[in-house]
């Protein structure tokens, strides 16, 4: 009541103060109404307004791309971001993000839904507690905060930008951004209830750091990260059929069918989605998903020094991502070896047991997700895959023609 009372005297004051200035003339502002929007003096002043001219002006949007220590995570050690790295990823953000949902999502999209701000760390973000990696994060659907930009490489004619460097650009920023930004899509409209209980005793939010990749895609997980609740299931599995690679794709689709089983009717799905995905190169010997060895895997027992089966099947280009507990050793026995996928997939045995996991739920979460995508948003995902590679295909042709890269004044 006395917070009601407050809010009524303050209200009645200002009618006041209204009612007796307004007989009068309006006089000057007491404030600096002459301070321009871009400090033509700073240093900084060329890149600023060019931060203003396509961020700030068409979107709302603000770029801080200098260390800003109060908004920062106290929490890590951080180091301020590069300012031509920060450049270069402010150009990209345009091209690679904003321009995409404009594209696809009409003029205002972003303009109604994008972050209001980007915030730039230059150092990676490792917890000493879990031992993990931040690769970023957001604030009241309003602030996404980016780490390790200064692990960008600078492009130069002579040192442009390769697959490898894509691959470290999406992982390190993109990722996080398109995981951010379908934060912010779904606190706006939410995403089905179906989608949680297709591996609904999987989650684990205390714990999840300590499952692998083979754990993660066996109990129907696209990343590690996404097992540790629902809604970060959700924007994993839509950041990943965006930004990752083939390899990736391929690699977590022979996991989840290893692992977590193959039932009736996956293998026409699996060939569908690949094609959804457009991953080309089924047929292709040189291609990593065409050769690799399967290996079963045994955990050394710390008390008696013997080897026990885990039950786990493990591909040959996972075999550096698993995971054995404090003290224990991990020994792999060669089971079966493929020259193709296809050959792998068909001599994958269909499961028929209870198990809710592995390819299958995969299968679904990229279904429900896909459909809210549309029916929510009115966004075709793999359109926007697509259109994501397409133009880092051309990455180094747009920093050619439409990137300058400016010195301290």
């Amino acid at each position: 009541m006395r917070k009601f009372i407050n809010i009524t005297l303050v209200l009645a004051a200002c009618v006041a103060m209204w009612s007796c200035s307004s007989e009068e003339d309006f006089t000057e502002s007491i404030f600096d109404t002459n301070t321009p929007v871009v400090d033509n003096d700073a240093a900084t002043a060329p890149f600023d307004q060019w931060l203003y001219d396509n961020f700030v002006v068409p979107y709302n949007t603000e770029i801080q791309y200098k260390f800003n220590f109060p908004a920062s995570n106290l929490n890590f050690q951080l180091a301020p971001a590069d300012y031509k790295k920060s450049q270069l990823l402010s150009h990209f953000i345009k091209y690679l993000f904003y321009d995409v949902y404009t594209k696809y999502g009409g003029e205002d999209f972003m303009k109604q839904y994008g972050p209001r701000i980007f915030h730039y760390i230059g150092s990676a973000a490792y917890s000493p507690t879990t031992g993990t990696e931040t690769l970023g994060y957001a604030s009241a659907g309003v602030k996404i905060t980016l780490i390790n930009v200064n692990n960008m490489k600078l492009w130069t004619e002579d040192n442009q930008y390769s697959p490898t460097d894509m691959f470290y650009l999406n992982k390190d920023q993109f990722h996080t951004m398109h995981h951010e930004f379908s934060h912010i899509l779904h606190q706006t409209k939410s995403y089905p209830v179906s989608f949680g209980q297709v591996t609904p005793g999987s989650y684990d939010g205390r714990n999840w750091q300590d499952r692998d990749s083979v754990e993660s895609h066996r109990l129907g997980f696209v990343t590690q990260y996404g097992s540790s609740a629902t809604y970060e299931d959700f924007v994993e599995t839509l950041s990943c059929t965006i930004t990752d690679t083939d390899e990736r794709w391929m690699n977590t689709i022979i996991d989840a069918c290893l692992n977590g089983g193959v039932r009736e009717g996956d293998k026409e799905q699996i060939y569908q989605l690949i094609e959804n995905l457009e991953i080309e190169g089924l047929d292709d010997p040189s291609k990593p998903w065409n050769k690799f060895t399967v290996y079963k895997e045994s955990m050394q027992n710390k008390n008696t020094k013997n080897y026990e089966e885990t039950g786990r099947l493990v591909p040959s280009f996972h075999q550096a991502d698993t995971k054995a507990q404090t003290d224990e050793t991990l020994k792999f026995e060669k089971v079966a070896e493929y020259t193709s996928f296809r050959e792998f997939l068909n001599g994958v045995e269909l499961d028929t047991s209870d198990f809710d996991g592995g390819i299958n739920a995969i299968l679904k979460k990229i279904d429900i997700a896909k459909k809210w995508y549309s029916e929510k948003w009115g966004l075709d995902l793999y359109a926007i895959r697509r259109e994501v590679r397409e133009r880092q295909n051309r990455i180094n042709e747009y920093v050619k023609e439409n990137v300058t890269i400016y010195d301290y004044q």
